[in-house]
C-alpha cells in the first residue's frame, strides 16, 4: 500500500500513496528525536496544504511507517510559519494563525492527532517554571497510551515547553 524509499538525516522520500492522496512524489522534512533510553521518535513535517489529505489516512499511514521504522514512534506534523509581531506604525496586520501561540497550539493538536484534546491546565511552580497538563479524549486511550512519553518529548523539542499528557479521571 505504501512505498517509502528511505529516511535520511533530513528527508523522507514518499513514492506512492493511498488512493485518497493519489500517486505523488514529494520530499518531507524528517527528524529523529530521542525520547528515553532506547526509544526514539521520527517526526515527519507534512506541507500545510496537504494536511487535510494526510489526516484522512493518518492512522493507517502511521501504522505502516511504524512497521518500516521498527521500534520508533512516528508523528506527522503540518509545517507552519511563525511571523514576528509587526513593527510600530506598520499598517500590515499579522494573521492570528501565524502567531507563536497559535502555531504551538496547532502543533500540539497535530502531535496527538488520533486523539482529541479535551482540556488543558497550566501549573505555575514557586520557582517560576510552568508545566502544562493536557488531557486527552479517553476514547483513543488504547491507540495513544503507550505514546504519551513520546508526545511530551516531541513537543518539548519543537516548542521548548514542558508538557504532560494524561487521560482525565472519570468517576463512575
Amino acid at each position: 500500500m505504501y512505498d517509502f524509499l528511505r529516511c535520511t538525516n533530513s528527508k523522507v522520500i514518499y513514492v506512492s500513496g493511498y488512493h485518497m492522496i493519489g500517486v505523488i512524489c514529494l520530499r518531507f522534512a524528517c527528524s529523529q528525536i530521542d525520547v528515553s533510553g532506547s526509544r526514539k521518535a521520527v517526526v515527519i513535517h507534512v506541507p500545510y496544504r496537504l494536511r487535510k489529505a494526510f489526516r484522512k489516512v493518518h492512522v493507517k499511514l502511521v501504522r505502516e511507517l511504524e512497521k518500516k521504522f521498527s521500534g520508533k514512534d512516528v508523528i506527522l506534523i503540518a509545517t507552519r510559519r511563525i511571523l514576528r509581531p509587526p513593527k510600530k506604525g506598520s499598517a500590515v496586520q499579522r494573521p492570528r494563525s501565524r502567531t507563536l501561540t497559535a502555531v504551538h497550539e496547532a502543533m500540539l493538536e497535530d502531535i496527538v492527532l488520533p486523539a482529541e484534546i479535551v482540556g488543558k491546565r497550566t501549573r505555575y511552580a514557586i520557582d517560576g517554571s510552568k508545566l502544562m497538563k493536557v488531557f486527552l479524549d479517553p476514547k483513543e486511550r488504547n491507540n495513544t497510551e503507550y505514546k504519551l512519553e513520546t508526545f511530551s518529548a516531541v513537543y518539548r523539542k519543537l516548542a521548548g515547553k514542558d508538557v504532560v499528557f494524561e487521560f482525565p479521571v472519570t468517576e463512575a
